[in-house]
């Protein structure tokens, strides 16, 4: 179905009038396919389409789209272009599967989100896989292509963090039983955390604070160290009222952090990287400022740990030029670097 004779805004697989009106709304101009071998046709045919975004309905199938994005990701222009699947109708199981995956680049119910949102959504993807195209184009660290550099770093993130996990597993057992005994609850914390390319995952720490924590947010945003600008972006008490005596030992030790060894084994995170961030916090970093600080993977520790930790006195504004730093600079010398200076970052006292 062709919208417009000339092509530079959107390309929608499927046939939902809502969200292709939607989208016209945006970009005045685009083209819809019912399917996807047709879509592959007109993408690739002479003098193809070369869409600002591709929306795809989640009713053709993990599989079939996996196999579709893996297409795209092999062209040269395509492969640069965000696609997005729609997940209205999506099951559970397939939402699992395309975000383990990590084959598309989001997944949207794209009838809860306003015009406004959606396209400010759309042009950071473009910013992202733009900015990240053009580093894996030119990248290359001390003499390593940034693909062999990419399979180094997750051989070593593999190798070291499974290493871990198997010889601090008492511990792991120690700390569980002292966590259950001061109060009830969950031994885990488990939230959503944003990371690289704004990729979502569940974030595994050793819970520290007292149970329905994470409610009383509100209450206490008064005492928020983060007050240099309106947004507020990043949260942080110094002596959070909510921290538990073992949860403040915990903290203070770093030894609440051990959970994310598993983050680190799924893929989800390095062991050296950018915090991923909570959603609050990650939805306010979507402009031309702030986007490149998730080019780089999330991490247990990261230049801001080594550079900031125990320090109280640091705006936003410095934290995220660190993550930007870090995320020009990554590489894997740059990675031992900071890993040989955690354990001192480590030993100073801090309210994390």
């Amino acid at each position: 179905m062709k919208l417009q004779e000339s092509m530079t805004g959107f390309y929608y697989i499927g046939n939902d009038r809502a969200n292709i009106t939607k989208l016209v709304n945006i970009y005045k101009r685009g083209y819809a396919s019912g399917n996807l071998n047709q879509a592959m046709a007109e993408l690739t045919k002479e003098n193809h389409i070369l869409p600002e975004v591709i929306c795809c309905e989640s009713r053709f199938g993990f599989e079939t789209i996996k196999h579709w994005a893996k297409f795209l990701s092999k062209h040269e222009s395509l492969s640069q272009t965000p696609f997005i699947i729609d997940a209205d109708k999506l099951t559970t199981v397939e939402n699992y599967h395309f975000i383990s995956n990590k084959s598309v680049d989001d997944i949207l119910n794209l009838k809860e989100w306003d015009e406004n949102s959606l396209d400010a959504k759309i042009r950071f993807l473009q910013k992202f896989k733009n900015a990240n195209h053009k580093m894996e184009k030119a990248s290359f660290t001390n003499g390593i292509p940034g693909s062999l550099h990419a399979i180094l770093k997750r051989g070593f993130d593999v190798v070291v963090s499974f290493s871990i996990l198997f010889f601090l597993a008492p511990l792991f057992i120690l700390i569980a039983c002292a966590i259950r005994i001061e109060s009830s609850g969950n031994i885990f914390y488990i939230s959503k955390r944003a990371g690289r390319g704004y990729q979502i995952f569940n974030f595994y720490k050793f819970r520290t604070m007292v149970p329905g924590a994470d409610k009383r947010r509100n209450e206490f945003a008064h005492l928020n160290q983060y007050q240099d600008s309106e947004l507020a972006r990043f949260f942080k008490i110094e002596n959070d009222p909510r921290i538990t005596r073992i949860g403040r030992f915990l903290r203070n030790s770093s030894l609440d952090e051990l959970p994310q060894l598993f983050n680190v084994l799924l893929g989800d995170m390095s062991l050296v990287g950018n915090r991923p961030l909570p959603l609050y916090e990650a939805e306010t970093l979507t402009t031309d400022l702030y986007a490149k600080r998730f080019l780089a993977p999330a991490g247990i520790t990261g230049l801001w740990q080594i550079k900031k930790r125990g320090k109280s006195v640091m705006s936003e504004n410095e934290r995220i030029s660190l993550d930007i730093d870090y995320a020009d600079k990554s590489n894997l010398l740059f990675d031992m670097w900071i890993m040989a200076h955690t354990p001192q970052a480590l030993m100073q006292k801090a309210n994390t």
